[in-house]
């Protein structure tokens, strides 16, 4: 009784069809009830009446002599089906009773009949539904229920609830090649995986997209790009009613209307079908649940069920259990999959198309809800690498479905969170191609003066500058701060910000002494506008303290900082980044003036802070960990080092992923330590392989490509290959000064270790030689009293002696003694070094006649 539907042509057999018989087949089974359950168009019909078929055909354990299949669509339409069956099989006077009497005999008759009984259920909306119309559970009987609800009421003692999903890739593409299969056709295997990808898998979309195509005689490829074409809808890309196939009375972008219309009448009512609308608008394999609960998104509800004229005995506010519950709901009706657990929302992409389409007129403000609510949730600083990642497919997805809306008012800020993000990851040049493109959209949009437009050309030169392009950079920064003082003048806050970056890439482009004067001029701009206590000021303070270090004054670095760090304390409090960040470069910069123990500890301090304060995983706590092992090191744990580094390179791998600068940055660190504790070998494949990796992820000039080159020349040469290190130096110093010109402190360090292997591989002359000249340029360039000044003074010494020259030597090292103790201090490393090589040189003085031996002890 009841019409069970015909098998659908080309018919993909599934494994769910052997666990239905072996749950309903299973003898003296005491759970004969199944419930197959999954969204609209998965194939829970068809799956059902093939297991009809087979027990029709006494293919199972015992043959059916009852069939009834139902389409129980709501409690009358099974009343009604239960009484049709009790007037055909009830003995006596069914004929006579009430449609809801007959279908209670009927019921009465399935509990005490021996015969073989299977009941179908096909399409029922909920548990509640079928409340007083269950058939009994007895030995005789079978029941099959398939719906698109998986409410928990629908799994009992003895009902079995059954998950079916999309086709598997191998199911998708076999379906398609049969249902393609024409002489006229030559449909490649690769164009079928494409659409069954495109179409998620879904049988019931597979079928309508293959009548299409078969119907419009299109190929493949040209189908998927009317796919991908937002603006087509899905209605027009599958055939017209009258030309679905198997009998199918839906197209796909309608089939799931009812459930959708059922979920509003769910409590609370009204919620999930604008809930699902604004998941429509976000990624489909992966939406944080705290986007759709956000306040954006509950006000957007409630606004919209208000509209609708409100739901009686519903609030008039939502807050964060309405909108789970409206998730739930969704869940329930397989509309989507909501995770409990982690909150991850996942919905397919074509019943996303749909929702979208039926919404068209209110996609523009789902656009700007869902942005505002991805903002809203974005934590700062970022912690969680893959909530991070989700983020970002949801705002990518976001500015797919509509521009316009995010640029009504101005540029949207997630439009700059998502860029600033990327960034933040790792992605530098991705980082730099997204913000080229938001300032060609910003000035398209909003015009070449607008501050947004100049905020994107911001963005874009700073993370320029992340991917080591100084001189484009500092173009790029130059070229913004004269639109800026055109636009908005010299005192406004985002001029002096540009300011700021002009003058740091004037230093990175190795002009310190311009970086230091036009930080110290910007400070006193900032004093005037914004006050000696705004963040802004003490940032440009603590860049003042770091480039008077870099000049080589490092005195008043430190000096510069302890300052810095007593305002920060009064004016942001101990626990704010900006005074931790203080806390970490003092350390640093008395580690540089000698102090390393002292260093060590500030570091320890500042990294427990961090630790409460930031959490183990933020970048900047990274970054101490890094001061700190290269710290021990320099201590002379240098086994210590290399144990903190492999710890730090760890966390690094798993905090920012292996292609991060961080990330290679502690490859190299680490590497270099391995050197220093002996193992030179194992430094060279390191510095080789981290070579490789870097010319892949940054590029051929990068500035830590070069730093790697160095890295791994020195290596080569301390294995042995004095030559072959000079020769890498050489080769690299073309590069250096190509990029950077002849002054850069980069290409002047190239120069010193190209000078000091020369002497290695035995050319004395040509080292003395380089180190003079160097010697003459940093004079210039540096001043006499840079350490980089100093430490070459101190390699010339040792070059001179090295070529027999030792009363030379001895005299250079007095005076590079007296100096060394005058500017770093007597304790400094540098100048017991200094002092060694003095007495070193005394020593052979002395022996060779040329000076007493007791004035070693001067």
């Amino acid at each position: 009784m009841g019409v069970v539907p015909a098998r659908a042509g080309y018919y993909e057999h599934r494994p769910q069809a052997e666990e239905l018989v072996a749950a309903l087949e299973s003898a003296g089974s005491a759970r004969r009830c199944q419930v197959v359950t999954g969204m609209g168009g998965v194939g829970k019909t068809q799956l059902a009446a093939e297991y009809v078929r087979s027990a029709l055909h006494g293919s199972g354990a015992e043959p059916v002599e009852l069939l009834l299949w139902i389409q129980a669509t709501g409690p009358q339409a099974v009343i009604e089906a239960y009484a049709l069956a009790a007037r055909a099989v009830v003995p006596g006077g069914a004929a006579e009773l009430l449609p809801d009497q007959a279908a209670q005999q009927f019921l009465v008759w399935l509990r005490t009949t021996n015969r073989p009984w299977l009941i179908v259920l096909d399409d029922a909306p909920a548990p509640g539904a079928l409340s007083g119309l269950w058939p009994p559970e007895v030995a005789a009987g079978r029941v099959l229920v398939t719906t698109r609800s998986r409410d928990a009421a629908w799994s009992t003692e003895t009902r079995t609830l059954l998950q079916v999903d999309m086709f598997t890739p191998d199911q998708s593409a076999a379906y398609l090649r049969r249902a393609l299969a024409r002489p006229d056709r030559g449909d490649h295997d690769g164009d079928i995986a494409g659409l069954a990808d495109d179409l998620g898998h879904l049988p019931l979309a597979l079928a309508q997209a293959a009548a299409y195509l078969v119907d419009a005689g299109r190929e493949i490829a040209q189908y998927r790009t009317l796919l991908g074409d937002r603006a087509r809808l899905l209605a027009r890309l599958v055939p017209e009613i009258s030309g679905l196939p198997d009998a199918q009375t839906r197209t796909v972008n309608a089939v799931w209307d009812i459930s959708l219309a059922l979920a509003d009448t769910y409590r609370p009512i009204g919620l999930a079908g604008p809930m699902m609308e604004l998941a429509a608008v976000l990624n489909a394999n992966a939406v944080p649940g705290r986007i759709l609960t956000a306040q954006a998104a509950r006000t957007h509800l409630a606004t919209l069920r208000a509209s609708d004229g409100g739901a009686v005995g519903e609030p008039d506010d939502v807050d964060e259990v309405d909108a789970e519950d409206a998730l739930r709901t969704l869940h329930r009706l397989n509309l989507l999959d909501h995770d409990p657990g982690d909150g991850t929302v996942r919905i397919h992409q074509l019943i996303q198309r749909a929702v979208r389409e039926g919404a068209r007129g209110r996609l523009h403000d789902l656009v700007s809800t869902a942005a505002d609510a991805v903002l809203e949730v974005w934590p700062e600083p970022e912690r969680d690498t893959m909530l991070a990642l989700a983020l970002r497919a949801n705002a990518e997805e976001i500015i797919g479905h509509g521009s316009d809306a995010l640029w009504e008012h101005g540029a949207h800020l997630l439009l700059f969170r998502l860029g600033r993000s990327r960034g933040e990851s790792g992605e530098v040049q991705g980082a730099v191609a997204y913000y080229e493109k938001v300032a060609a959209d910003a000035h398209a949009m909003l015009g070449v003066d607008h501050p947004d437009t100049l905020a994107a050309r911001h963005e874009e030169a700073y993370w320029r500058g992340q991917t080591g392009d100084v001189v484009g950079t500092l173009v790029s920064c130059e070229g913004l701060l004269t639109d800026q003082l055109r636009v908005q003048g010299p005192d406004h806050p985002h001029t002096l910000m540009v300011r700021n970056e002009v003058a740091y890439w004037r230093g990175r482009s190795g002009d310190v002494a311009g970086a230091l004067s036009a930080m110290e001029e910007l400070s006193v701009d900032q004093v005037r506008l914004l006050g000696a206590d705004d963040p802004r000021t003490l940032t440009t303070r603590g860049n003042i303290a770091g480039w008077r270090g870099e000049s080589g004054d490092v005195a008043s670095a430190v000096a510069a900082y302890e300052e810095l760090l007593a305002d920060r304390l009064r004016v942001l409090g101990p626990d704010h980044p900006d005074t931790l960040s203080s806390r970490g470069q003092l350390a640093h910069w008395k580690g540089e003036s000698g102090d390393l123990a002292g260093a060590v500890a500030a570091n320890e301090e500042v990294i427990e802070a961090q630790l409460r304060v930031l959490g183990p995983d933020h970048p900047d706590l990274l970054t101490t960990r890094n001061n700190l092992a290269a710290l021990r090191g320099y201590s002379g744990d240098a086994a210590g080092a290399v144990a903190a580094f492999e710890d730090l390179l760890a966390a690094c791998d798993r905090v920012l992923g292996g292609d991060h600068p961080h990330t290679l940055t502690t490859r190299g660190n680490l590497a270099f330590w391995r050197a220093e504790v002996g193992d030179l070998k194992g430094a060279h494949v390191a510095y080789r392989d981290l070579l490789a990796d870097r010319l892949r992820v940054l590029g051929p000039d990068h500035p830590d490509i070069l730093e790697s080159r160095s890295n791994l020349a020195g290596v080569q040469g301390k294995l042995g290959d004095a030559a072959g290190a000079a020769a890498s130096y050489e080769r690299l110093l073309d590069d250096r000064l190509r990029m950077f010109g002849a002054d850069h402190p980069d290409t002047l360090a190239t120069r010193s270790n190209l000078a000091g292997w020369r002497g290695d591989a035995g050319d004395l002359h040509a080292s003395i030689a380089g180190f003079e000249d160097l010697l003459a340029d940093q004079l210039r360039v540096l001043g006499p009293d840079h350490p980089d000044t100093l430490d070459t003074r101190n390699n010339l010494a040792g070059r001179r002696g090295d070529a027999g020259d030792i009363a030379g030597a001895v005299t250079a090292y007095r005076d590079l003694v007296a100096d060394l103790t005058r500017v770093l201090g007597a304790g400094h490393p540098s100048t017991l070094r200094s002092r060694g090589n003095l007495a070193s040189f005394i020593l052979q003085w002395g022996l060779s006649g040329g000076g007493a031996a007791d004035t070693v002890g001067r």
